[in-house]
This record gives structure tokens, C-alpha cells and sequence, in this order.
């Protein structure tokens, strides 16, 4: 699948695989994670973890071809990724996010909308959509942190670090990065 490594199993592993783009979103990316939850589900895989591979875990929305994309294709994109959302956050079986690097927008979303959600020392977390007025997840959000405080990082955009995701909720716990097994 375009952008991604799949380990599957009884814990099967989906590594976003873009590392020169940040692993951030396109619709290839998208599309290959849809595909790859079924798959996990159909063969029976009782947790899925979800990683990044290169420094970072998703830095979000691809805006490569933000200035030449139709209105149109835009907008298919988001609703494409709202979908990936909601399909993760209801699938029947755990999820696990192991989140380093920067994890921002579409991709603090993703980490967001897992069962699990594991930061490793020195990620960063910053939902920084509403500055260009794309919001996705924000009622997993607030759901997760309360409405006050899923306010204020939606307005201030701004990034907080892993121990203040683990103290606000929007990660259950933390590691050291070197606790987590190395992409293959």
C-alpha cells in the first residue's frame, strides 16, 4: 500500500512510511490506512498500533498540492480523512498510537481518535488547523480533554510536549523514545 508498511498479526503494525514528507496525509496515504484497518480486522488482529517511521509520527494534512488542488478535491480529501477518523475510532478491536516527532493537524487527530495513545519523550503535539480554517476531530478531542482546554489548543494552535499531553489526556501515557522498538 502507497506510504505504508504493514506488519500483520494478532498485533498488527501500520507504519505511515512517508518520512521525507513528514508522513503527512495525502490521499494515497488515506486510502492505504482505510484498506489496512479492514484487513487488520478481517484477519483477525486483536490490536492495531499505528507508527511513524523517520523522525516524526504525521505532521498532517499533505499540503504539497495545496496551491494547484480544486476547491473540490480539496475538500473530498478532508472528508476522506474524517472518514479514516471515524472508522478508527469505531473500530471493533484496540488501538494503540505511538507517537515521537512532531504530531500536529490531521495527525494529532489520528494519534487522537486511538484507544491508546503512547508519547514518546520529546513529541510535540499541536492541532493548528482553525489558523486556516480546517477542523477535524474536535469533538474526539474534547471528548478526550474536556471543551475548555480542547478550545484553547484548537485557537492558540500552539504546541504543547509530550508530559502536557499525558497530563491534559490527550495521551495516556509516556516513554522514552528508546523503550519503543525501532522501525525495521
Amino acid at each position: 500500500m502507497a506510504g505504508l508498511v504493514v506488519e500483520p498479526g494478532e498485533t498488527t503494525t501500520i507504519w505511515l512510511d512517508r518520512p521525507a514528507r513528514g508522513n503527512a496525509l495525502d490521499a494515497a496515504l488515506v486510502a492505504g490506512l482505510e484498506a489496512a484497518l479492514d484487513a487488520a480486522v478481517a484477519g483477525g488482529a486483536r490490536l492495531v498500533v499505528l507508527r511513524g517511521r523517520g523522525r516524526h509520527f504525521c505532521t498532517g494534512f499533505d499540503l504539497a498540492d495545496f496551491d494547484t488542488a480544486s476547491e473540490g478535491d480539496l475538500a473530498l480529501r478532508i472528508l476522506r480523512i474524517e472518514l479514516l477518523l471515524q472508522k478508527l475510532h469505531a473500530l471493533p478491536i484496540a488501538t494503540l498510537a505511538l507517537a515521537g516527532g512532531r504530531v500536529m493537524g490531521a495527525g494529532a487527530d489520528l494519534f487522537a481518535a486511538c484507544d491508546h495513545r503512547l508519547a514518546l519523550d520529546g513529541a510535540s503535539f499541536a492541532f493548528p488547523g482553525p489558523g486556516f480554517g480546517l477542523v477535524l476531530g474536535t469533538g474526539r478531542l474534547a471528548g478526550l480533554v474536556g471543551a475548555g482546554v480542547a478550545r484553547r489548543l484548537l485557537l492558540d494552535g500552539a504546541a504543547i510536549d509530550a508530559a502536557q499531553a499525558a497530563a491534559i489526556g490527550l495521551a495516556t501515557a509516556v516513554a522514552a523514545a528508546e523503550a519503543a522498538p525501532a522501525a525495521q
